[in-house]
């Protein structure tokens, strides 16, 4: 079983860097072009998907309430988070004129 782990694990890590590799955009990716990335990968299965998986890729911070600002990398709960709260007044205006409509002319 620990035989067949060591081949599995190594090419499910290239596999999933090699379409990681091709399906990005070629504005994400760092330090080389992508085709080289991609024969990388496919020359070094193991050493070329973590090169990959490390430093082939831009990573794009989370977002979404609750989640760290893209600033000042801190935490914001979501009632604390200005975008969430304005995104809540925007809600409860739509529903406020949707309420007030004539409905029937």
């Amino acid at each position: 079983m620990l035989r067949v782990l060591m081949f599995l694990v190594p090419l499910a890590l290239s596999v999933y860097a090699f379409i990681d590799c091709i399906s990005t955009k070629d504005a994400d990716v760092r330090h080389m072009p992508k085709a080289l990335w991609a024969i990388l990968v496919l020359l070094f299965p193991l050493a070329g998907s973590i090169s990959w998986i490390i430093a082939g890729k831009k990573r794009q911070p989370a977002a979404g309430p609750g989640r760290f600002q893209a600033g000042g990398g801190r935490w914001v709960a979501p009632d604390d988070n200005p975008d969430f709260l304005n995104s809540l007044d925007e809600n409860k205006r739509d529903r406020r004129d949707r309420d007030e409509d004539p409905k029937g002319d």
